[in-house]
């Protein structure tokens, strides 16, 4: 199963933040729009990520709830026909996410800029571990790049978007079964 070491924590100055990442990035940055709609999964969190009308992934990630850096083990499915795939799944309670996403490539880690709805902006740092390389070798990536960024290692998030958001009052979107 593929695996990468990620880490969030909000931002305080997104400016400052994207002046470093497009220092940093490898490539020119992509903003994706898109729609995340979490469903029960007991032992792990699975999303189906809407892109575009006809494109869209369903996900799978296993990983801590804790702040700092955490190994994430995920599969991802690609379908063209993410709405259809969202009716089918709806059948289970899910809430949507909807963030506007700035890329960022630098070597093998993607740098998220996300700004999520009803929630503020974020860094997420996400070290896609190479075949055989080790979690520590990704952990010591993922701290060189967030020294760049100015965050502390007490400033890192434990919870997924979709679990900072149901902390706040009449927050999300709950699908209909």
């Amino acid at each position: 199963m593929p695996s990468n070491i990620e880490l969030k924590a909000a931002l305080q100055d997104w400016d400052k933040a994207v002046a470093i990442a497009e220092k940093l990035s490898d490539v020119p940055h992509q903003v994706i729009i898109q729609e995340d709609v979490f469903f029960s999964n007991p032992g792990a969190r699975l999303k189906l990520r809407i892109l575009a009308s006809d494109r869209g992934e369903l996900i799978r990630y296993e990983r801590p709830d804790t702040p700092g850096m955490r190994c994430s083990r995920y599969l991802i499915a690609r379908t063209p026909d993410p709405q259809t795939l969202l009716e089918i799944l709806s059948k289970a309670l899910g809430k949507f996410v909807k963030k506007a996403r700035t890329l960022y490539l630098v070597g093998q880690t993607r740098v998220h800029l996300d700004r999520a709805e009803g929630l503020g902006d974020f860094l997420e740092l996400e070290v896609v571990l190479r075949a055989g390389q080790s979690e520590a070798e990704g952990k010591s990536i993922a701290e060189n790049l967030l020294s760049h960024f100015g965050i502390a290692r007490h400033e890192l998030i434990a919870e997924a978007y979709v679990d900072l958001l149901a902390r706040r009052p009449n927050a999300g979107v709950l699908l209909e079964p």
